[in-house]
């Protein structure tokens, strides 16, 4: 089944700069097929159900040509993991040229520290901020309004600053700043997203986690709001696919989080998929792996488990 629909698998364990969704290291696993090379890698904690949508993601990136591309080079932001004041320069080095960045924020006040630091740094740089879904929504609401207190308009929109659309609803109309929503995207696909504006003003598609071109291109005409292209912590592979996603669009692309390979020790890909003057061009491309990113035996044969449980899974859908 691996040789059917994973030609030339390779797992890999690629270790990050810094410490991103809670993990140091990355795990993918990478194959080749008819079309081009492509990339699996759900987080260790999705269950196989969640996974094989990013498996059809994969397989179809693999298989089928891309879509119509509309561009080829695609901006990106800069994206800022929650880290300490003082390694926000360093890490804001590894995106050149980029003119809006993405700060990953828990707590108001080391976010706002945070803020302080990239506006000192570069004060024409828009602000986007991303709660992941951490706060209820008197949290938010509060933190949000003190940002805007703070900071006034440098901010681009907030991603998903709590979970439910209930909630969503509620801060839209409470705060001035644009809500961009991921997890409740991706995290209830096959929901009915026609009046979606009710609950924020963007949409954050990512390649893998929405199933593939042909499905974000249909949640997208659905939602029916602007589209910000991001990335799952990709390597180069998976990342190639996102710029193409963004590509594909008939539109000029707002920037998209799509520059995270900076956040890797080292690309799988040479030379490595990063921002040159704020874009990323949109091209295949090929791993060129060092041996020392190719995952323990032990590692290896979870990942070759977890892939047949999830081929089966979509083989038993399909029947």
């Amino acid at each position: 089944m691996l040789e059917e629909y994973c030609p030339d698998l390779q797992v890999l364990s690629i270790p990050l700069r810094n410490k991103f969704r809670g993990i140091t290291i990355r795990e993918v696993a990478i194959f080749r097929g008819r079309a081009s090379w492509s990339e699996f890698s759900p987080f260790l904690e999705y269950d196989d159900v969640e996974a094989s949508t990013w498996m059809e993601a994969a397989l179809e990136a693999a298989n089928t040509p891309w879509p119509d591309l509309y561009q080829d080079r695609v901006p990106v932001n800069a994206t800022l993991p929650i880290v300490e004041v003082e390694q926000v320069a360093g890490i804001l080095e590894r995106f050149p040229g980029t003119t809006t960045v993405k700060i990953k924020v828990d707590d108001f006040e080391s976010g706002a520290r945070v803020v302080e630091e990239v506006l000192n740094i570069n004060p024409e740089l828009k602000i986007r901020l991303d709660v992941n879904g951490g706060w209820d929504s008197d949290l938010a609401i509060s933190n949000l309004l003190e940002y805007h207190l703070r900071f006034g308009s440098v901010f681009d929109y907030v991603e998903q600053p709590c979970r439910t659309l209930a909630e969503l609803k509620l801060i839209k109309a409470e705060i001035p700043i644009r809500i961009a929503a991921d997890e409740s995207i991706r995290k209830n696909l096959g929901s009915d997203f026609s009046n979606f504006s009710d609950y924020a003003d963007l949409a954050i598609l990512k390649w893998q986690p929405l199933g593939g071109f042909k499905k974000a291109h249909e949640i997208a005409a659905e939602i029916g709001l602007p589209v910000v292209v991001s990335s799952a912590l990709e390597t180069g592979i998976g990342i190639s696919h996102g710029l193409a996603l963004a590509a594909s669009f008939n539109a000029e692309p707002l920037a998209c989080g799509l520059g995270t390979v900076a956040l890797f020790e080292e690309d799988i890909c040479d030379p490595a998929v990063l921002p040159q003057d704020g874009y990323i061009e949109v091209k295949r491309r090929e791993p060129a792996i060092s041996e020392r990113y190719l995952a323990t035996p032990d590692r290896a044969t979870y990942w070759k488990q977890r892939i047949v449980r999830v081929l089966e899974l979509i083989e038993r859908r399909s029947a």
